[in-house]
């Protein structure tokens, strides 16, 4: 086997046993139908209702279609490998996969800390709402996210892509990403696992970080509140965007901070589909749950509907 750069990749199967192919592939395809649906649903409703074009849906607009493209980054490919049995991709189209994984979920992450602090001045800060989170101000953060997310990707991917492997390049894990990539490197993957820990720990913590002081700050300004009525608007309109946050940051951090163990390794996998197929499923309908706006919204376009 020769140590050159890979012209394609084999990738893991999500089962080998034929009688599991066509199970499988239903399951993952209602999940990614759920999540398109959702998703669209929500753009939907944000472009086309006036009442929601203020910052906070904004930003919750460029978190679906964020989320939307997350998960079509991922879930199709492992679609097309279930039903055709053809687990084979290419050097440049995992090198993709790679780029777009790492920015649409490094974007999700920057936008939640975004939407943290919009829910921030929102609600600790609510008559300067109006300037601290103009229309300027909020494209300014949803670009911000996008150009960060991308720079990040883009050097993760560049690193990624001057590694060697063997010819057949195997490759433990159901679409391309960069830790199952430098497990099969030949080449000397210690710049990489360096970048990993240091940046790519900056750019996942940090904005963690800022999601948590956000909402200190916003539980100290809802005790200060003395009406029960207050108190339980303040905390409705943070509770889908804090169950979102968890369950992703909860997943996320599963995936990539765990020991490099066989164990590890399988439960490893089990949270990356949770990560790029479940996680996406769940977070429109969250925001359509728990958010009074959206369902009033929601209600309209069915009422309209019956009407017509």
């Amino acid at each position: 086997m020769n140590s050159t750069p890979a012209s394609e990749f084999l990738l893991l199967r999500l089962s080998e046993s034929p009688a599991m192919r066509i199970p499988l592939f239903l399951l993952f395809l209602v999940i990614y139908l759920i999540t398109v649906f959702g998703n669209l649903m929500i753009l939907s409703i944000i472009m086309h209702n006036p009442m929601l074009h203020y910052p906070m849906y904004n930003l919750l607009w460029s978190f679906s279609l964020m989320d939307l493209s997350f998960s079509s980054n991922t879930v199709p490919g492992m679609l097309k490998a279930i039903l055709f049995q053809n687990n084979r991709i290419s050097f440049s189209s995992c090198m993709t996969q790679v780029f777009f994984f790492h920015a649409f979920g490094n974007g999700e992450n920057l936008l939640l800390s975004a939407m943290a602090y919009d829910r921030y001045v929102a609600i600790c800060h609510p008559l300067r709402y109006p300037v601290l989170m103009g229309g300027r101000t909020c494209l300014t953060l949803c670009s911000g996210c996008c150009i960060g997310a991308s720079l990040h990707a883009l050097l993760h991917e560049v690193m990624t892509s001057f590694l060697h492997f063997h010819r057949p390049a195997y490759l433990h894990h159901y679409f391309c990403d960069i830790p199952p990539l430098l497990e099969i490197s030949t080449s000397d993957t210690s710049i990489n696992q360096l970048l990993i820990y240091t940046e790519g720990s900056f750019v996942a913590l940090i904005p963690t970080l800022l999601v948590l002081i956000s909402y200190m700050r916003i539980g100290l300004c809802i005790l200060q509140i003395h009406s029960y009525t207050g108190r339980q608007r303040a905390f409705s309109t943070c509770a889908s965007h804090l169950t979102v946050f968890l369950l992703f940051s909860a997943s996320a951090v599963s995936m990539y901070f765990n020991p490099s163990s066989v164990s590890s390794l399988y439960r490893g996998r089990a949270v990356t589909l949770m990560y790029t197929a479940i996680t996406p499923m769940f977070n429109p309908y969250i925001y359509c749950l728990r958010n009074s706006d959206v369902k009033a919204a929601l209600q309209k376009v069915f009422a309209k509907k019956e009407l017509w």
